[in-house]
């Protein structure tokens, strides 16, 4: 889905909360699905944080994804978290069994799903206990009465029913059988009761659909095309679709509906789309395979967080992308590495217990020193962990979980649209410097989205390549021969010679080469010679200077982040400036190396606050390195921070 944006601004901030006041416009008529308009309020608000929850086989994720659509393609700024169990099917009706989707929606730039719903669509009551300590007083909470039957409810811990007992009052509770409604929309169709059941969160949909006047033509495409070899099933789900939009037209219980104006003012001219991180992050492979004339090649194993790119990728076959599903992970990035040799662009996706599987071929690859990307989507640990939960706890890992001196880079996107950029950079470092790369998103920008400008083909950065052809050292007698260890002066890179080329035969394996005549070697003061080498070059990589943002310059406390806390961090420190507070921002991309003027940056501050989702990994470099006193905030729930959380612990930072 992709929208037009024409009208570029500089002025973008999240709220936080404290922007959501809106004029209200009384008796406007409106149409929707069964073309009926009635009179009712309807309220302009600036932003929106709705919460769909329910049972993992209640259809919230696809719920939630198609409200993400129509907001997107509606023009609205947006920032998504899908939340769900591990089980493929976990016990119906618990609580460890719900599943959520939250979207934050605005007509200004925002950085955060947000901190805590305005409105609660709960299904059943493990749905209503499992979120409702997250919802504020005032909210509105849409319950489906018909799951709250006794044995439901003792299920989770209910003795009493919370319609009832009064635990609700504070709340405004719109109590609708939406399994009763949705059968009896479908009483024509033929269907089971069962079936009928399945289409009780396109009701859902439909209903929050009119309640914030998001565009329908879109959703009924979608579920024509998905069910197009069932179509009674596809019109089955229209009609539960436009049942739940005229229930919201027809109802008392709903007297007001919202608006919240596209986010025309937020964005820059160009064409939008929403896109979630590991859809951006596919793109930017191929993007940086086309770049570099060069076949994209993925060897990988399915680990959740990750699969999705493996998904995506097999699709694009006409882009000559060719994907490889190993039997296990060892075989992926060994698949990988080997096409690496043979001249592709070489990708293997995993998470952290796949990347400790694939360490002695990276290790390999740092030898062999050829282009591999590593990317590393991380979620909560250790061993197997919360598979389906966040963190960024593989930093160390990714430095130095292998055996011997093995230094790789590390680059890390910031947001979901960001994995785009995040894919480029570390294929223009593996491709110039002859290295592997690796690349760490994490669970929370995996599966979030947010609008994506689609960038015009020559914006994107040239990585074309030059591989070897024939001899490059002459030996004191005049002969010419081809050295694979013989280094570019700059990069320190040595020549990419494809298999097969004559003249060009060489030594590749794991135990240690020869500087220049890639030989095997055990001489003591060439392995010394060769590891200090790798090192230098991985040291001098050129990346950015690391940008400061300090408008007031007179801040003495930085706040320092990297990866998927740029959202929050950034929101927190929003909220800080528009209370007075003097903060500074900084936000890594490159892990290693570290940017040139970070030292420098870090000098300038009397604090320094590393905000992470693992127990202080950046901080514990940062104080290695730089001899600073970074304070860690540390938080590993599976959960991004909030930003109401990161405000309240900056500000005591500030004043400690």
């Amino acid at each position: 889905m992709t929208s037009q944006v024409s009208s570029p601004s500089d002025q973008a901030d999240e709220s936080g909360g404290t922007r959501q006041a809106g004029e209200a416009v009384v008796g406007e008529q409106r149409g929707g699905p069964g073309q009926r308009g009635t009179e009712k309020e309807v309220r302009r608000l600036d932003r929106v944080i709705i919460r769909f929850a329910g049972d993992s086989g209640d259809g919230m994720q696809l719920t939630g994804d198609r409200f993400t659509s129509e907001t997107a393609s509606f023009g609205n700024d947006l920032s998504t978290l899908p939340n769900f169990p591990a089980e493929i099917r976990a016990p119906a009706g618990t609580l460890p069994g719900v599943s959520s989707f939250q979207l934050h929606f605005a007509d200004h730039d925002i950085l955060t799903p947000g901190d805590a719903p305005n409105v609660l669509v709960a299904m059943n009551p493990a749905a209503l206990k499992a979120n409702i300590g997250d919802v504020p007083r005032g909210s509105e909470i849409i319950v489906n009465t018909d799951e709250f039957a006794k044995r439901a409810m003792a299920k989770v811990g209910y003795e009493t029913s919370p319609l009832e007992d009064g635990s609700l009052d504070g709340y405004r509770v719109h109590p609708v059988p939406l399994t009763t409604l949705t059968i009896e929309a479908l009483k024509d169709f033929g269907l089971s009761r069962k079936e009928a059941e399945r289409s009780k969160n396109m009701f859902a949909l439909g209903l929050l659909s009119w309640m914030y006047h998001r565009p329908t033509e879109g959703t009924e495409k979608f579920l024509r095309q998905k069910f197009a070899r069932k179509p009674e099933i596809a019109e089955a789900n229209v009609a539960a679709f436009r049942a739940g939009w005229n229930f919201g037209e027809t109802t008392e219980d709903f007297a007001v509906s919202y608006e919240v104006a596209p986010a025309t003012k937020a964005f820059p001219t160009g064409t939008y789309r929403n896109i979630s991180g590991n859809l951006a992050l596919a793109y930017g492979l191929i993007a940086a395979s086309r770049q570099a004339d060069l076949p994209l090649y993925l060897g990988s194993y399915p680990i959740t967080p990750a699969s999705d790119i493996l998904h995506e990728l097999s699709r694009h076959k006409n882009f000559g992308v060719r994907t490889f599903q190993a039997e296990d992970e060892i075989a992926g990035i060994g698949a990988a590495l080997g096409a690496a040799f043979g001249g592709s662009l070489a990708v293997t996706t995993t998470s952290g217990p796949g990347v400790a599987l694939k360490s002695e071929t990276i290790g390999l690859a740092v030898s062999l020193e050829l282009p591999l990307l590593i990317v590393d989507i991380q979620r909560g640990g250790p061993s197997t962990g919360l598979p389906t939960k966040t963190e960024q706890a593989d930093l160390l890992q990714a430095m130095y979980g292998r055996n011997g001196e093995a230094p790789v880079p590390v680059v890390a996107p910031r947001t979901p649209a960001d994995c785009f950029d995040a894919a480029l950079e570390a294929a223009r470092i593996a491709l110039t410097y002859r290295t592997p790369v690796f690349l760490l998103s994490d669970g929370y920008l995996a599966n979030g989205s947010e609008p994506w400008r689609i960038p015009d083909l020559d914006e994107l950065p040239d990585l074309g390549v030059r591989f070897a052809t024939g001899p490059n050292h002459t030996l004191d007698d005049g002969t010419e021969v081809f050295w694979p260890y013989k280094r570019d002066p700059k990069t320190l890179a040595r020549p990419w010679a494809l298999p097969g080329t004559p003249g060009l035969e060489h030594r590749i394996g794991g135990i240690e080469k020869q500087d220049g005549t890639g030989n095997i070697s055990y001489d003591p003061a060439n392995h010394d010679f060769m590891v200090r080498t790798r090192q230098a070059k991985v040291d001098g990589i050129d990346v950015p200077d690391l940008e400061v943002d300090d408008p007031s310059a007179a801040a003495r406390t930085l706040v320092l982040g990297w990866g998927s806390t740029y959202g929050p961090i950034t929101a927190a420190v929003r909220r800080l400036r528009t209370a007075g507070e003097s903060i500074a921002q900084a936000h890594l991309r490159h892990l290693n190396p570290f940017p040139k003027n970070l030292g420098d940056v870090l000098k300038r501050y009397d604090k320094v606050v590393v905000p992470e989702m693992n127990l202080g990994q950046l901080a514990t470099l940062i104080r290695a390195k730089y001899l600073v006193d970074a304070h860690s905030y540390n938080q590993v729930n599976g959960m991004p921070f909030k930003a109401e959380q990161l405000a309240t612990a900056l500000k005591e930072a500030i004043h400690d």
